[in-house]
């Protein structure tokens, strides 16, 4: 019996090569699997076909945009996720779900190997493959541009060589993976890191130099979930796709990083995540008026460890599960609502309402009705003070006996 290979396929000129290579390096049938997570573009039914007329003997499209809403994007914004504080994870959050679409395929299809488009320095190949032997311990995994040798420059000549029904010619000078949750762009001029990037880089921002008249919208979130814009119901797919037309016609969301990849390397990133970091942003605001101090503090640590965790492919981990467990806890009273003004690049909070909220207006407030009784605040500074005190005194005794 033949070996078939599942390929993760996305349509473009590598991966529809990577089709005919594969099958002549290994002589293996190859089985592509394209997985919509919302990045736009060509229709499925006609990737599929691309993916027939490339030489596949079967092709298997998912629409998964409501699963990677809901089951992945909804984890990384409870937790805050943004990877050395800037980057909302847009690649790495969309890896597992196209691996669990990619282990289906290869259950359903009687593959033995998956394959992946990833080059040999990226973040990408360590998500795809520990997913893989994660949820697929029995399959093995090979990448045709590390393994196989699958240049651009071969993969140009190959499919002009064979007719192949996919444009050759024109060159991105950019490396792009987009989804709903984001945009990221690296190579080209970006990788000298003086260059300031260009207009042509962005597609799901606006300039923010000169917006338009400031949007303002209502969030309403439910157990850490928005739930509803400007008191309209919601999923959280809309809600990603609204903001990101909202926000992003503000300019909101553009990231300029130089990245500290899981290989060692630096990268020089420019992300595009308008719905996200106006989601982020209102959602950490109602977390500071919903969430008691302690536990926000040790939420910040939680998040940023499940942020690593995901950057690094560990998203199938134990660690990472029980680090779900305590942030999906966190996030039982975070209901309410956030007004966000959208304008000229920020996503700025200007109201915040929650019937769960920890904010008591009688015991802030320094006018008449204050309720807080003041008398109290000299016994605790004594009390809080006391162990810097003692230790304070310490220090001086010992001075003096030099």
């Amino acid at each position: 019996m033949t070996d078939r290979i599942v390929l993760a396929y996305s349509g473009g000129l590598d991966t529809s090569v990577a089709i005919g290579w594969i099958a002549e390096a290994t002589g293996a049938e190859v089985i592509a699997v394209a997985v919509d997570v919302g990045q736009g573009g060509e229709s499925l039914e006609t990737i599929r076909q691309r993916a027939l007329d490339c030489g596949a003997v079967e092709a298997y499209v998912a629409d998964a945009r409501d699963e990677f809403a809901t089951e992945y994007c909804m984890p990384a914004l409870k937790a805050n996720a943004l990877y050395m504080d800037a980057y909302p994870l847009v690649s790495a959050v969309s890896r597992p779900v196209i691996v669990k679409h990619l282990v289906a395929a290869a259950n359903k299809f009687g593959a033995t190997t998956v394959s992946h488009g990833c080059t040999g320095k990226g973040n990408d190949q360590v998500r795809f493959e520990v997913g893989i032997q994660t949820l697929g311990p029995e399959l093995k995994c090979i990448a045709p541009v590390r393994d196989l040798a699958l240049t651009r420059d071969k993969a140009i000549a190959y499919a002009e060589a064979r007719n192949l029904p996919i444009v050759t010619t024109k060159k991105n000078p950019f490396s792009i993976d987009q989804n709903v949750w984001g945009r990221a762009v690296e190579t080209g001029f970006l990788e000298d890191i003086w260059n300031a990037p260009t207009k042509d880089v962005y597609d799901y921002t606006a300039s923010p130099e000169f917006p338009p008249v400031a949007d303002e919208v209502v969030i309403t979130f439910k157990e850490g979930i928005p739930v509803a814009i400007d008191g309209h119901a919601v999923t959280p797919l809309q809600a990603i796709e609204q903001l990101n037309h909202r926000a992003g016609a503000q300019g909101v969301g553009r990231i300029d990083i130089v990245e500290d990849r899981l290989v060692g390397i630096k990268s020089r990133e420019i992300y595009e995540a308008p719905g996200a970091m106006a989601l982020i942003a209102a959602h950490k605001e109602l977390e500071n008026v919903t969430i008691e101090r302690e536990q926000a503090r040790f939420k910040k640590t939680v998040g940023q460890r499940w942020t690593e965790l995901v950057y690094d492919g560990q998203w199938f981990s134990p660690l990472k599960r029980s680090l779900d467990t305590f942030i999906d806890d966190t996030q039982q009273y975070v209901s309410g609502e956030i007004r966000l003004e959208l304008h000229g690049g920020r996503a700025t909070v200007t109201g915040r309402r929650s019937d769960t909220a920890l904010y008591d207006f009688n015991l802030a407030t320094y006018d008449s009705g204050d309720t807080f009784d003041q008398s109290m605040a000299r016994g605790f500074i004594e009390i809080f003070g006391l162990s810097s005190k003692v230790a304070s005194g310490r220090d001086q005794r010992a001075a003096e006996g030099n």
